[in-house]
């Protein structure tokens, strides 16, 4: 049975981290060896990522090639960079409704400000203080940058200060939210991965970019 790869580019470590996260404590069920999170190294190597997997498809011979299902996820500030990698391999797209069609799913603004959102400001002061961090933000809270500002701001950038934290926030930050409080489009992300690592043939249903001629 030929079956899917699924493969999901994200933008960095701290998306790959809250993804992983969401399927971890979520009823996903996804064998390992079928589910590929690509941490990009920026999202301006989409163009890159994309047109490798267009060839490793094309590569692919035997009688039952895998079939490679691509899903994605970013940042609305950075929706066009996606938009005209797609674009550059036959897949136009003219409104984020129409990126999510095709699996790739935009969050308003970044992936911390919709977990933060999706929190609210009490549990995320609880995840930072079980991660020790709330002394940390305390004092960033005092600098007078961000003195006075709103705290979900200050959360947001205090989150994406260093690499190593922004991944460990993330994670923890996706691993805390019930079914209900899930982002919508880590939501649909997320749907997007368990039905297309489920269906072993194309249907309507799911349909995410495919490198299937």
């Amino acid at each position: 049975m030929s079956g899917h790869r699924v493969v999901v580019l994200l933008e960095g470590q701290s998306d790959v981290a809250a993804v992983r996260a969401l399927l971890g404590v979520r009823p996903v069920t996804v064998q390992p060896d079928r589910l590929d999170l690509v941490d990009m190294g920026g999202v301006t190597n989409i163009r890159r990522h994309l047109a490798d997997l267009v060839a490793q498809s094309a590569r692919a011979n035997g009688d039952a090639p895998a079939r490679l299902r691509v899903l994605g996820l970013c940042d609305v500030g950075e929706a066009g960079y996606f938009a005209r990698a797609l674009a550059s391999i036959g897949h136009p797209v003219g409104s984020a409704d129409d990126m999510a069609a095709l699996g790739f799913h935009v969050c308003d603004q970044d992936l911390e400000d919709e977990l933060i959102r999706a929190l609210g400001v009490e549990r995320v002061i609880e995840v930072l203080d079980r991660l020790r961090l709330l002394d940390r933000f305390v004092t960033f809270r005092r600098q007078p940058t961000w003195e006075g500002r709103p705290v979900t701001d200050q959360l947001r950038r205090f989150s994406g200060t260093t690499s190593g934290r922004k991944a460990l926030v993330a994670q923890a930050l996706a691993a805390a939210t019930t079914a209900e409080q899930v982002p919508p489009p880590l939501a649909a992300l997320v749907a997007h991965i368990a039905a297309a690592a489920a269906d072993d043939e194309p249907g309507p249903a799911v349909r995410p970019f495919s490198t299937e001629p």
